[in-house]
């Protein structure tokens, strides 16, 4: 399960590329420590919202709990995503194996009216929300009593702790390089203080900032992460996080993958059939000596094309 930043999100996204079971932020994007942690509360209760959970503002409906990505104009459609994500994510948290918990900043925002602080402010203007950066003590405390809860019902869970290599820049340079600075301080305290519990952190912070220097490790944002930077850290997460076993099996799935997305420019011709039977015979093969991993949308989308290309042999 990966909780935390759009991070978060990208070696999220590769994890289930590779065939893992993965959940990835049943709340949406989130940012800051106290976030993650309200949003592991409600899965560990199972809560169920209701619509006094919810605000209605520029003809959507919002939850200060979840991302923009569950807004609707319908009520009652929001409602339904976000109870049965809850529904299922706590289920998934009960037998994870592991948990990747990713800090973005450290800087929150209080709605003031409320007193809650939110995931995601919804365009609300900022002269509703109180602004403050959380303390190291404050985070690993929290999460010292959050994490025992966790283990509670999942005493196996393993969790893997990192700091969001994206800065946020509108906090201002000083600023974002404090909140990162909070972020690891609090982390390493964390850790230390569960000893040789299942707690450990992947430095995907320290990977951009002293070993990817160069601009093409960046988008054109000059923020956020190239593609090409992604793929260097996750090859770092999974030296770390998956084993030698897992990842020959990885290098099949990979290849598979390429052929899923390719698109021939002549897909009437005998190079083209052979290519969808051998991958079909491949998908054959993996489902024999994996049976625990999915290849349906695969095989469901190669046995689509060699229907279509006998279809043209016909006509």
């Amino acid at each position: 399960m990966f909780f935390g930043s759009c991070f978060s999100e990208n070696i999220g996204q590769k994890m289930n590329d590779l065939k893992f079971k993965v959940d990835t932020n049943p709340f949406g994007i989130l940012y800051n420590p106290e976030s993650i942690a309200n949003s592991l509360k409600l899965l560990l209760n199972n809560r169920t919202f209701t619509e006094v959970d919810l605000f209605f503002d520029q003809g959507l409906w919002n939850s200060f709990y979840h991302h923009s990505r569950f807004s609707d104009v319908d009520r009652d459609v929001v409602l339904k995503k976000i109870n049965s994500r809850i529904e299922y994510s706590t289920e998934f948290l009960r037998k994870a194996d592991f948990l990747v918990i990713t800090f973005g900043t450290a800087w929150v925002y209080e709605h003031i009216n409320t007193g809650q602080i939110v995931s995601n402010c919804h365009k609300i203007p900022a002269k509703q929300f109180n602004r403050y950066r959380l303390g190291v003590n404050e985070i690993s405390e929290a999460y010292h009593h959050l994490l025992e809860e966790i283990w509670k019902i999942n005493p196996k869970l393993k969790i893997i702790f990192t700091v969001s290599p994206i800065r946020h820049w509108k906090d201002g340079a000083v600023e974002n390089q404090v909140s990162k600075s909070t972020l690891i301080l609090a982390i390493d305290r964390l850790i230390t203080g569960l000893g040789d519990r299942g707690c450990r952190y992947f430095p995907s912070y320290e990977l951009m900032m002293d070993e990817l220097r160069d601009y093409r490790f960046y988008a054109d944002d000059m923020l956020h992460l190239s593609t090409v930077a992604i793929d260097y850290i996750f090859e770092r997460f999974s030296k770390v996080m998956i084993s030698r076993e897992s990842n020959e099996i990885s290098k099949k799935i990979l290849k598979l993958k390429k052929s899923f997305e390719h698109r021939p420019v002549n897909p009437g011709t005998d190079k083209y059939r052979e290519f969808i039977c051998f991958n079909l015979s491949q998908i054959k093969q993996l489902i024999i000596d994996f049976p625990s991993l999915d290849f349906t949308p695969e095989q469901i989308y190669f046995e689509q094309e060699l229907a279509r290309f006998q279809e043209l042999g016909t006509e």
